[in-house]
């Protein structure tokens, strides 16, 4: 596919972009929108854990880990996974 091709098929791939645009400072920082919980939503339980979100597109599944430990620390007041096991 060309990047016009990707363009077509998803709006969200911009000029063929399929990790959401530059990394550059302004993105790293404020991606997808300036907050201090990139991860979260304002819906009470959904998180993101796309390219759109830190560290950004190209840094496989650190988004999705990231967005897990923001939900730990929210829901579970922790960020250690160990620490939610049973002990049984």
């Amino acid at each position: 596919m060309t990047p016009a091709d990707f363009e077509v098929y998803n709006a969200n791939y911009v000029g063929g972009d399929i990790v959401g645009g530059s990394n550059d400072l302004r993105q790293i920082l404020a991606r997808p929108m300036l907050r201090m919980n990139p991860y979260a939503t304002p819906v009470a339980g959904w998180y993101l854990c796309s390219a759109s979100t830190p560290p950004g597109g190209g840094v496989h599944g650190m988004c999705g880990f990231n967005a897990a430990q923001s939900a730990l620390r929210r829901h579970f007041d922790t960020a250690d996974p160990s620490s939610l096991r049973s002990s049984g």
